[in-house]
Order: structure tokens, then C-alpha cells, then sequence
């Protein structure tokens, strides 16, 4: 009982010490788009909301602090509430397949994640990609176990989100290290992201193998104890694009789409990018369904 409270202390300390790595910034208040706003589902105009699902802290994106949101993803809906006239809340699942389910369900009108897309999750869902990220590992300072590659995790305990598309990756690459005769991979896998780190932080895992935007601030507030490596490397991926998740076909898609080419178009998407420090992650034009294959 004790190592969880101090896991958890542990947690709440990180995700407190996140609103750090933010940059002041003023982020312009939006006026209603009339036009926008018609063309969202009736029931959404009637009831003038939308809930929007998340999977836990996925900093500087979302970053969850009981049941507030803060964050790049935050201020970017709250700018999108704004344009299209309605209140955009938040809701918190355990993991990815809860998050995809619960948007096809109807339980939730979408997430604006960022989450990966690609071309097998475009079969039962939209995407409304709106950055590109990068997938690397954080390691402990210096590098001891000398982790820059996927080949180089043979031997390792490398953490990874459940259900995400790096999971899969390197379960894909622990097979790979068994056939060519190397030393066993273990792959220890999490809900979410604060766990994943904490498992690096705390020596239960060698490497924690994700995205390179979250993976930063993660770094950042590490007091020096984490570094990056494997920057600049394919890392088992092709271009790899994260976004919005709608229903497959739903009209909410197209709405979104639009929504953040005007936020784009007026400087509200480059400000609140830059504040959070992501601006090599930014899209000069938003997408639907740009994604490719998922690593096999």
C-alpha cells in the first residue's frame, strides 16, 4: 500500500509541475462562425455541448488533473467551443480501446486526442489530423543501457502505452530479437502516460518508447534524471499523423476539419502550438485521414 501512495505522489507531482513547459501566451477569444455552427448535428446545436474523450495525461497535449484538463489539446477545443457556439467537456477512460469505443458508441462525440492515425483505425473511424509526431524513447541520463534504436531495445525492459500503435511496434521488434538470437525484449505496457515514465524514472523500465512531443515534456521535468534518444530515426514508422477521431462517416468530421483550418487561418493554432512548445509537431494544413499503414 505504501509504494502505491508514494507511486501516486509521485504522479500528482509530475503532472503538477506540468503547467511549467507552458509559455504565457494570449490566446485570442473566438466569435461564433454561424456558418460552422449550422452545419453541426442538430442534437449537438440543441443541446449545445459535445463531450470530448481523452485517455489520461498525454502531455503537453492533455494533461489531466482530476477532473480538469489543461494543455494544447484543452486550449485548442476550448477555441473550437468557441467557434462553433457550444461548450466542449471532457471525459477521462482507461486506455486507447475504451477511448475508440466509446466514441463509437455514441457515449462521446469525439476525441481530439491527438491520436495516431492509420489506415487500419480508418476503417471503423474518421481522423482530423492536426499535427505530426515523431516516435523516440526517454532513457535514463546517460543512457546506460545504450538505447537509440529499435534494434538496440534487444535485452531491454522498454514501456509502452497499451493499446497505441508503439506497442505494437515493439512487441513486433521482441519477436524480431528472439528470431535473430539476441537477448530477450520485455515489453511492460501501461494505460497511460505518467505510469510509462514513472516506470523509467523509478529503474523498472530501461526505456519508455512513445511519442517525441509528450516524451519531451516528460524530459523537461525530469530534474535531469531522463534524456532522449533514437531522435531523427524512422523508429518502425512511416510519416506518422495524430488527430481528432470522429465515427466512421460521422458529419462532425468535416465541421472539425474546417474549424481548425480558421483557427489556423487566424493565428490561434500557431499560438496555442508555441505556448505548449510544440512547434515541430504543427501542420500547415489540417487533414482528414492521412495517415499510412500500421507498422506490421
Amino acid at each position: 500500500m505504501q509504494s502505491k501512495l508514494i507511486a501516486s505522489a509521485a504522479l500528482a507531482a509530475l503532472l503538477l509541475a506540468g503547467s511549467a513547459i507552458a509559455q504565457e501566451a494570449a490566446i485570442p477569444k473566438q466569435s461564433v462562425n454561424e456558418e460552422l455552427r449550422a452545419r453541426l448535428p442538430e442534437n449537438i446545436r440543441t443541446e449545445g455541448k459535445m463531450i470530448s474523450v481523452n485517455n489520461g495525461s498525454f502531455p503537453p497535449y492533455e494533461i489531466v488533473t482530476g477532473t480538469e484538463m489543461t494543455g494544447a489539446s484543452s486550449d485548442l477545443t476550448d477555441a473550437i467551443g468557441q467557434v462553433l457556439g457550444v461548450k466542449i467537456e471532457h471525459a477521462t477512460v482507461g486506455g486507447l480501446p475504451a477511448l475508440l469505443a466509446g466514441v463509437n458508441s455514441g457515449r462521446y462525440q469525439f476525441a481530439f486526442g491527438p491520436v495516431g492515425d492509420f489506415k487500419s483505425r480508418e476503417e471503423a473511424n474518421d481522423f482530423v489530423d492536426w499535427v505530426q509526431e515523431f516516435v523516440v524513447f526517454a532513457v535514463q541520463k546517460g543512457n546506460p543501457k545504450g538505447i537509440t534504436s529499435l534494434d538496440t531495445a534487444c535485452g531491454n525492459r522498454i514501456a509502452v502505452m497499451a493499446g497505441g500503435s508503439a506497442e505494437r511496434v515493439i512487441q513486433v521488434q521482441a519477436e524480431k530479437c528472439k528470431a535473430d538470437g539476441k537477448e530477450a525484449l520485455t515489453v511492460q505496457s501501461y494505460t497511460d502516460q505518467p505510469s510509462s515514465i514513472l516506470s523509467v524514472r523509478s529503474k523498472r523500465a530501461d526505456a519508455f518508447f512513445s511519442s517525441q512531443a509528450p516524451l519531451t515534456y516528460f524530459v523537461a521535468q525530469a530534474n535531469g534524471q531522463l534524456e532522449l534518444t533514437g531522435v531523427g530515426q524512422k523508429n518502425g514508422f512511416e510519416d506518422l499523423y495524430q488527430g481528432a477521431v470522429v465515427p466512421k462517416g460521422s458529419p462532425l468530421g468535416p465541421v472539425l476539419l474546417d474549424t481548425i483550418k480558421l483557427l489556423m487561418k487566424n493565428g490561434t493554432y500557431a499560438a496555442i502550438m508555441k505556448k505548449w512548445g510544440l512547434e515541430n509537431n504543427m501542420l500547415k494544413e489540417p487533414g482528414i485521414n492521412l495517415g499510412g499503414a500500421l507498422p506490421k
